[in-house]
């Protein structure tokens, strides 16, 4: 019976991995016995230098799901493929459960319909500034723009608020509440 399985891969190498067990099972003739290796990604906008760049982002770093029958014979076939370090389970690798695939693949779905922002900061968002002449000042977002990668702040300097424009996302971090004071 065919169920879905976790091998953890060595990080940075997974479309590797993947590419060379989906050749291996084409050229050993093991489709019957292994029917789908996933590597989940998702679309990633951030600005870089002024310019909007869509990238494709693993979701699960060292991670591969693979569809297969186990026995013995896949067991070792996969295990020997360069990269792979691993089934999750050990000795004895435990299927995921239907409920768990299910509730993984509508998310994989859900998120390669559209692009998610690198840096998730919102209208009205706390955050610090952490370059720049306002350093270490926390103040409330007031405006983002996504597409230029910049937003502006409003700190409260000498107990007057002051609106900062023009920062970049890597110019901020969300407040914490040490941070904050």
């Amino acid at each position: 019976m065919h169920r879905w399985y976790v091998v953890q891969v060595i990080s940075g190498h997974e479309k590797k991995v993947k590419r060379t067990l989906d050749e291996a099972v084409q050229a050993k003739g093991m489709s019957e016995t292994i029917t789908d290796v996933l590597m989940p990604t998702e679309n990633v906008s951030e600005v870089k230098r002024g310019q909007q760049k869509i990238s494709e982002k693993r979701m699960w770093p060292g991670y591969l799901l693979i569809k297969m029958d186990f026995n013995e014979e896949s067991w070792a076939f996969v295990k020997n493929v360069p990269g792979v370090i691993d089934f999750l389970g050990g000795e004895k690798p435990t299927p995921l459960t239907e409920k768990e695939v299910g509730d993984m693949l509508k998310e994989l779905e859900d998120r390669q319909k559209g692009v998610i922002q690198k840096h998730k900061v919102d209208v009205g968002d706390r955050v610090k500034i952490t370059d720049g002449v306002f350093i270490n000042f926390v103040g409330t977002v007031t405006e983002v723009n996504h597409e230029k990668g910049r937003l502006s702040v409003t700190v409260s300097i000498f107990g007057r608020d002051t609106r900062v424009d023009d920062l970049e996302f890597w110019q901020v971090e969300q407040a914490t509440s040490e941070n904050a004071s």
